[in-house]
């Protein structure tokens, strides 16, 4: 015991391994959700859902473990939402690339990554985006998840002729009525602080399903670990569909996601647990972006999408956690974890459907944080976050934000405030707009 106190620095962060341990356990629970919420998201680009589980759940084990040991920071990795549903909903049923070739597309994304770590410029380049525009970024996320949690639940759908574009379902399904009392429970246990509210929430609603005929309990469930979707991925198949022009931008897209998601977190986190210099740095955080960044890479070769550090570390660390053994406890329960990996088979999307709706909310909380009332502000931040949802694209809302936001300071004559790599960002994804007028011309 002391070496570990010794190796983790108990007492200069004035914590203990008990308190370490209940934290990391806090944490896990607030995390675990993942293990179902991701199957229910790749499934929809035709991953089976319980290989996709228990992938999820290993590779959350391993690298949470891995920042344990080498960050010694109390947050752990897991698949990251967001950026699956770009896997899904953009690179497959969008783009027509198959779930290997989109896993291709996110290794590559986590190699630069990890290359842009290892030479330095992964922090100059968390230092270039605006604040209020990584705030814009997540709550716009946070409301494409949300709608996709409406849509998956079949409460929203495209009429037939496209007039209007969606429509609300009024509830006339077993389905949606259950999908519904779901969505009570779960607010209902969130807003009463209960622990692990939204796996609490799945469970519950799976349960609820059962009488109905919504959730279909098989007569055997196989023990045995299924992990077929690691290694899975096809490197070469998003160039070779997309073109290396379409596929560049796309890898940079997914990168920029993966930076700010990361950021927010780990500065955030930081703060929570008195980790910060005083200009809010957070200090040795080379190791901890490292991997961050080889959990986005391993995400494409374990067919999961990218892992990236969880806000959610934050309720470890409300009780306590200050170490990078929370972050080991955590990953050691999700391992075991993954016996529960064939039970994902067996939730339907109306249990899973109140628990997106409700992580939408979580991340819709950071729009507290942007100063609408100022247009350089307000008019980029609007259009990250509306049309990640309108457009069920997070590139559109995320390139739409860049551009006006670089063009209105522009226009008010405070170019010099831009910083270089977000002009390059800029110029990249105007490149992007215009991607369909610029082919043509392309050799």
């Amino acid at each position: 015991m002391d070496a570990i106190a010794s190796f983790f620095r108990f007492g200069d962060r004035r914590t203990s391994i008990g308190r370490e341990v209940r934290a990391g356990a806090t944490t896990f629970m607030v995390m675990v959700y993942i293990i179902f919420v991701n199957p229910a998201i790749l499934g929809n680009a035709g991953m089976d859902p319980v290989a996709v589980a228990a992938a999820t759940a290993l590779l959350a084990g391993i690298m949470s473990i891995a920042m344990g040991v080498f960050g010694n920071f109390p947050i752990a990795i897991a698949a990251g939402l967001g950026i699956n549903g770009i896997v899904a909903f953009n690179l497959v049923l969008g783009r027509g690339l198959t779930w290997q070739g989109a896993m291709g597309i996110i290794f590559w994304e986590g190699l630069i990554v990890t290359i842009l770590v290892l030479v330095g410029l992964r922090e100059a380049m968390m230092g270039a985006i605006p604040l209020a525009l990584k705030k814009a970024i997540a709550v716009g996320i946070g409301l494409f998840i949300l709608f996709i949690g409406f849509f998956n639940a079949g409460l929203i759908k495209s009429p037939e002729g496209g007039v209007p574009p969606v429509t609300f379902v009024f509830p006339t399904t077993a389905a949606h009525y259950v999908t519904i009392i779901g969505l009570f429970v779960t607010i209902a246990l969130y807003v009463r602080k209960v622990p692990a509210a939204l796996l609490l929430g799945i469970v519950i609603t799976a349960i609820i399903g059962v009488p109905f005929g919504v959730t279909q309990v098989p007569n055997t469930i196989s023990v045995v670990p299924d992990f077929s979707t690691i290694g899975a991925l096809n490197l070469t198949e998003g160039f070779e569909k997309l073109g290396i022009y379409l596929a560049v931008l796309t890898i940079f897209t997914i990168m920029l996601i993966d930076f700010f998601d990361t950021m927010g977190t780990v500065t955030a986190v930081g703060e929570q647990a008195g980790l910060t210099d005083d200009e809010g740095r957070v200090p040795r955080v080379g190791p901890i972006l490292l991997v961050d960044s080889v959990a986005a890479a391993a995400g494409g070769v374990f067919g999961t999408s990218s892992n990236t550090s969880y806000i959610e570390s934050s309720a470890g660390v409300a009780e306590g956690g200050r170490t990078g053994f929370t972050s080991i406890v955590t990953g050691l329960l999700f391992v075991a974890a993954i016996v529960l990996a064939p039970l994902a088979g067996i939730i339907p999307a109306a249990a899973t459907a109140p628990a997106l709706i409700l992580v939408g909310y979580l991340l819709f909380e950071q729009i507290r944080d942007i100063e609408v009332d100022d247009p350089e502000i307000g008019i980029p931040a609007l259009f990250t976050i509306i049309l990640m949802p309108l457009t069920f694209d997070i590139a559109i809302g995320i390139g739409a934000g860049f551009i006006a936001f670089t063009f209105i300071k522009i226009v008010r004559g405070k170019a010099a405030e831009v910083h270089l790599l977000m002009w390059l960002a800029s110029a990249a994804f105007l490149i992007f707009f215009l991607k369909d007028f610029i082919e043509p011309y392309i050799p």
